[in-house]
């Protein structure tokens, strides 16, 4: 059975960084970072319930104005997460415009914007209606990392990396795989249809056994639905696998406590986005800007023990014809070596 999610870069790797993850069987989407996110459709855009951005430095997040120019005026609450500063970093934004219309929306456009420091979340709610002035203090609770975000069926987690400010690394992970026998399905006679995602749902929300399922059935019969206890199609129909893990890192220096929380937070990915803004030959230079080689980029990978890497967030300076060529020759063999170690 297909993933609960798929995940993509939104530009190339030597465009603004940026992943986009989308929910095949639910009309939804998450971010992380917002870069120059024109690559996304509107209608892409208008699926995003959920925004995680490593640091607010103009390539990961001046796609926000983007994000906002679409979704004003639609019945939408919006979930976003930063480092330190970030509130003020969001204010920022919506301070820029003048939002006098904002009277003539009848839609409560809201985001619920998450700021995450060494010891604490801080939470603001910023709602169209009141030109997104804030109108309580924001709520703060102790700091709960990893975990970030969870809902039943998956959840996201954090660390705070060095970039020579605060950036943030992701991960996204499905708790559990939940797959449907194509063979049980025939032998009952069942369909597939909208209804075996809400037999998921049902399954990850824990509801009670004893409730009921409506199932499409076969349609070459009279009665085209049928009645099961959830207990029952789980029973026939469902084996349960490992879930998918990705993990997302953007512009971090190569330190060893850098590589120590990237390694922790990205432990056994299926697939690890990881930052390479340069060749080794440039490594003065990566050490300079506090970014990665290609080569740090993919020990890190195979210290971490992911399953596959793609790499992002090449240097302009590298515009010759092969480069991303080189780039990959240079990580897989650093990765190579280190995950034999791992």
């Amino acid at each position: 059975m297909p993933p609960l999610f798929n995940s993509r870069l939104i530009n190339d790797p030597s465009g603004d960084p940026g992943i986009f993850i989308s929910f095949p069987f639910n009309k939804r989407a998450m971010a992380f970072d917002l870069g120059d996110i024109y690559n996304l459709s509107p209608r892409d855009i208008l699926k995003i319930s959920h925004i995680f951005i490593t640091h607010t430095h103009m390539d990961h997040f001046i796609g926000f104005d983007r994000l906002l120019r679409i979704i004003l005026g639609r019945d939408q609450t919006v979930y976003l997460y930063g480092p330190e500063n970030f509130l003020k970093n969001i204010e920022g934004k919506l301070a820029a415009y003048s939002w006098n219309l904002v009277k003539n929306f009848t839609n409560p456009l809201t985001f619920i914007v998450t700021e995450i420091t060494n010891d604490k979340l801080i939470t603001q709610k910023y709602i169209c209606e009141h030109k997104f002035c804030p109108t309580k203090a924001p709520s703060t609770i102790s700091l709960k990392l990893p975990i970030l975000h969870e809902e039943p069926s998956l959840q996201v987690a954090t660390a705070i990396l060095d970039h020579g400010i605060p950036s943030l690394g992701f991960s996204i992970k499905e708790k559990v795989r939940i797959n449907i026998r194509k063979d049980a399905l025939a032998e009952l006679g069942l369909m597939p249809g909208p209804w075996v995602y809400q037999f998921k749902q049902a399954l990850f929300d824990n509801q009670n056994p004893d409730s009921i399922v409506n199932v499409l059935y076969d349609k070459n019969i009279s009665t085209p639905r049928k009645k099961y206890k959830l207990r029952d199609l789980e029973q026939h129909l469902v084996v349960y696998t490992k879930g998918q893990k990705i993990a997302y890192i953007a512009d971090v220096a190569y330190t060893s406590s850098n590589v120590e929380k990237i390694i922790k937070l990205a432990n056994g990915a299926d697939h690890l986005y990881i930052e390479s803004g340069f060749l080794e030959k440039d490594i003065d230079h990566a050490t300079r800007k506090f970014h990665l080689t290609a080569r740090q980029a993919g020990k890190i990978a195979g210290l971490a023990g992911a399953k596959r890497f793609t790499l992002f967030h090449f240097s302009p300076r590298y515009t010759q014809t092969h480069a991303e060529k080189d780039f990959y020759t240079e990580a897989t063999d650093a990765y190579t070596d280190s995950f034999k170690a791992s």
